[in-house]
């Protein structure tokens, strides 16, 4: 039972997660609707929609820093719900937009809410979960983010535009039910000296168990002085840490996977595959599903290298058949041959590429620096994941999907380098290790 409660919680606030992940899925089935004409009084151009979809990652990368102060300050339940607020306020606008520019802003905000729970969420579940049930529960937020997509690529291909966009903004509600009932961090409470409270909220998600000893440690670690932004940035090794963090992740976005997720149902349309563009783009979600369990199964018992090399390589090989494809194949009725190339790129993305590179920062850090520099690894994935979004329909226009999936390879080609010599090994390895590696000894 006190074990449940734990599972509770952190499916509670890892809801939020699905929150993000259904606004993701919502920009490749709504594309043609609203392109068109049919979803509002409206239409909008390429470029239009290029920045509507990619307001969201914008939104997000302005939002990983301040809420990392919000509630390190308020805490994390409370930021949480209050959070939905504009979470709501960002999908009334989309729900009755009158103008593009109502989109621009309900994307922006909701993608500034969605990218607050990146940071939010996983600090609750690890903090709330005992050890030897946090490994497990600190997969909850990357599962319900691909369900969160996969919902959003069914109610979009399903249901007509109000009634997905309805589907959209009830969810902040669902996520204010569930949390509404969770206990605060017991860490926060400690830090912020409500001994009692902590006590309390501990009782709550252990039971009857004996918390004296947990609560001690916390009070213990609490205690504990972070590094400020000067002194993280004064040590080589962190530097190096960063370095290494920073640019997995630009690979991560740069081999494609949000450009390919963001605008999935008009790939499928411009390829002409065999099936409908809609049933493809939901093939693809439930891909990404199956190898998000996959992955979480695989990451502790293979190495970090190896699972970023080959997420790399199936990654390149897809996206270089997907760029044949569209240069010399379309035409010869292997219309198959784009649902089966992006599904092995889900697939090769999210065993490696995908939640391997989150996995290395927390373990390049020491602690007393891990707090500043995982505000500055997020907001340059998701400034990286701006860039792409709104890019690749750009790119598209300029050299033809063909050129651009090349594109794709060829930094996929540089992960493999960047993987073999710069990156180090982490796995089964002590922080005091790892940090000797960054150092060269």
């Amino acid at each position: 039972m006190p074990v449940l409660r734990q599972y509770f919680a952190g499916l509670a606030a890892a809801f939020g997660a699905f929150c993000l992940g259904a606004s993701i899925g919502w920009t490749g089935p709504m594309e043609p609707p609203i392109k068109s004409g049919k979803a509002y009084k409206f239409t909008v151009s390429g470029d239009s929609w290029g920045w509507i979809s990619s307001m969201l990652t914008f939104g997000a990368a302005c939002m990983c820093i301040p809420v990392g102060i919000l509630i390190a300050k308020f805490g994390r339940r409370l930021i949480m719900l209050f959070i939905c607020i504009p979470y709501l306020i960002g999908w009334g606008l989309i729900l009755g937009a009158q103008h593009s520019a109502m989109l621009y802003v309900g994307r922006f905000i909701i993608g500034a809410c969605g990218g607050s729970f990146c940071v939010m969420a996983p600090v609750y579940t690890t903090e709330v979960a005992q050890l030897s049930v946090r490994g497990v529960m600190g997969c909850f937020f990357q599962l319900l983010i691909v369900h969160g997509i996969l919902y959003g690529f069914i109610v979009g291909a399903y249901c007509e535009p109000l009634v997905v966009n309805i589907l959209c903004t009830i969810l902040p509600l669902l996520f204010v039910l569930f949390m509404f009932w969770m206990p605060e961090s017991p860490v926060f409470l400690a830090q912020k000296g409500e001994t009692e409270k902590a006590a309390k909220a501990l009782k709550w998600l252990r039971g009857d168990n004996d918390v004296s000893g947990e609560l001690n440690t916390i009070i213990a670690e609490s205690k504990k002085e972070t590094a400020s932004f000067k002194e993280a940035f004064s040590r080589k090794v962190t530097l190096k840490g960063l370095g290494i963090a920073i640019t997995l992740m630009l690979l991560q976005q740069l081999t494609g996977i949000n450009a390919i997720l963001f605008y999935a149902t008009s790939i499928f349309i411009q390829a002409g595959t065999n099936l409908s563009a809609d049933i493809s783009t939901i093939i693809i979600g439930l891909v990404q599903v199956v190898a998000t369990i996959a992955a979480i199964l695989l990451v502790e018992k293979a190495g970090r290298k190896l699972l970023l090399l080959i997420s790399a390589i199936v990654m390149g090989a897809t996206t270089l058949i997907m760029g044949c494809y569209f240069e010399w194949l379309k035409k010869k009725d292997v219309g198959w041959l784009p649902i089966l190339a992006i599904s092995l790129f889900i697939v090769g993305f999210s065993l490696g590429f995908g939640p391997v590179p989150w996995l290395i920062m927390a373990e390049l850090f020491s602690e007393d620096v891990k707090p500043v520099c995982g505000a500055i690894v997020g907001t340059s994935s998701w400034l990286f994941a701006f860039c792409v979004t709104k890019l690749f329909p750009l790119t598209l226009d300029a050299i033809g999907p063909s050129f651009t999936f090349w594109i794709f390879t060829i930094f996929a080609v540089l992960g493999c380098v960047f993987v073999i010599f710069f990156v180090p090994e982490t796995k089964n390895k002590p922080l005091d290790d790892i940090q000797a590696m960054l150092s060269g000894k």
